[in-house]
């Protein structure tokens, strides 16, 4: 299964992409993390419902310093699951 989240508050510029690469990686969850231009983090992860599921949770408590105010979920075709590997965060140094 593979899901989108776009999580919204104060998520960038506190660890939050640093905080879902570890969660999603210690669940063994493929995917990708990144900031967007608008102040807002995208998740993409694939892996089993109940995995997800605690992905999810992670997600909606969020990383100390941060403040989620939503979490948006729409699931993705499951063929996007071939393009993605290991977790990483696209676009940090």
């Amino acid at each position: 299964m593979v899901r989108y989240y776009l999580i919204k508050g104060r998520v960038q510029g506190v660890g939050f992409r640093w905080f879902v690469h570890r969660e999603a990686a210690e669940l063994g969850l493929h995917g990708w993390v990144r900031n967007t231009d608008s102040g807002h983090v995208e998740v993409v992860a694939s892996g089993e419902p109940e995995i997800l599921e605690e992905l999810k949770a992670a997600l909606r408590k969020g990383s100390r310093g941060s403040r989620v105010d939503a979490v948006v979920e729409q699931e993705l075709e499951p063929s996007e699951d071939e393009t993605l590997g290991p977790f990483v965060i696209e676009g940090a140094w």
